[in-house]
């Protein structure tokens, strides 16, 4: 690949209707070229037409590879070990997962069968795929959750993502998140808060969030907050660049109180606020209007 550009190649992988199509027409948008459905077995004659002198301009490729070239899967491992000692290519991988639940009710409203459940149960090939996709999954270097997000946003999401990955390299993604609702499956680090005071016993507090400066103040002026985040962002400082050097595109930090409406938000915004200067840094809260009381 003499005398060309650097190619930022995303494999996209993951669970069958966890939205691929989506985002390969928003990497399409951003100017990548996608190839859907390309079987594992031919990621290296791919990769040979890039050296290809005449490809100049394909310096953003994106490919989907996913369970309807299952007869070629079990290759995949071996081309991806091939494409990460690839000169001048930067490979990244993207798997886009859900929950079981969230996939079978896209399955019913689409009336589509299931790749590996054929006219039988969805969740039976459901299961199946997430077993075989196992491997893939832990290679990737970008997992995104799907089960909470509608198109436009999933959309939305990966639009800012790989654009800022040009200039950037690196994004801390900061989510807050209530445990009665579940876990972020996509979190690669998880802090439980709940061990702080809640303001949710204070009436005038309820129907608020850590978005508001009454619930912050309040959940910051207490000594065990100060002294958590004073470890909390020195232990953060220290691990985000060694995730960097490892070649991570992105870092999810999880943090959960019970409903994910006032200690997590507050804490979230607080780490994300103090890293924008240093990293490209983005908070998300997922369950902040998820209110369960009137």
């Amino acid at each position: 690949m003499a005398n060309k550009t650097n190619v930022h190649m995303v494999i996209i992988t993951g669970m069958s209707g966890a939205g691929k199509t989506v985002v390969v027409q928003a990497l399409e948008d951003i100017g990548y070229f996608c190839v859907d459905n390309l079987p594992p077995a031919l990621l290296p004659k791919f990769v040979e037409l890039l050296k290809d002198s005449s490809h100049h301009s394909m310096d953003k490729v994106a490919l989907v590879m996913d369970l309807r070239g299952r007869e070629f899967f079990d290759q995949l491992g071996e081309s991806l070990d091939q494409l990460m000692t690839t000169p001048s290519i930067t490979p990244q991988i993207l798997f886009l997962d859900a929950k079981d639940s969230t996939l079978v009710t896209r399955y019913k409203e689409t009336r589509r069968s299931h790749p590996l459940s054929p006219g039988g149960s969805p969740l039976k090939g459901i299961q199946l795929e997430r077993a075989l996709l196992s491997v893939a999954k832990g290679r990737a270097q970008l997992i995104f959750d799907t089960s909470d997000l509608k198109p436009k946003v999933l959309r939305e999401k990966i639009i800012k993502q790989f654009r800022q990955n040009e200039h950037e390299g690196f994004t801390v993604n900061v989510e807050s998140f209530g445990f009665k609702y579940g876990v972020p499956i996509d979190a690669d680090l998880v802090f439980d808060v709940r061990f702080l005071p809640n303001p949710f016993y204070i009436e005038t507090m309820r129907p608020l969030t850590g978005l508001d400066n009454e619930v912050s103040s309040y959940v910051l002026q207490f000594s065990e907050t100060t002294e958590f985040l004073t470890k909390l962002i020195d232990l953060i400082a220290f691990m985000l660049p060694h995730y960097k050097r490892e070649g991570k595109r992105q870092l999810v930090i999880a943090i959960g109180c019970t409903g994910g409406q006032h200690r997590s938000v507050t804490l979230a915004e607080y780490i994300a606020n103090y890293f924008k200067d240093q990293y490209e840094t983005i908070v998300n809260h997922r369950d902040v209007e998820k209110r369960s009381h009137k």
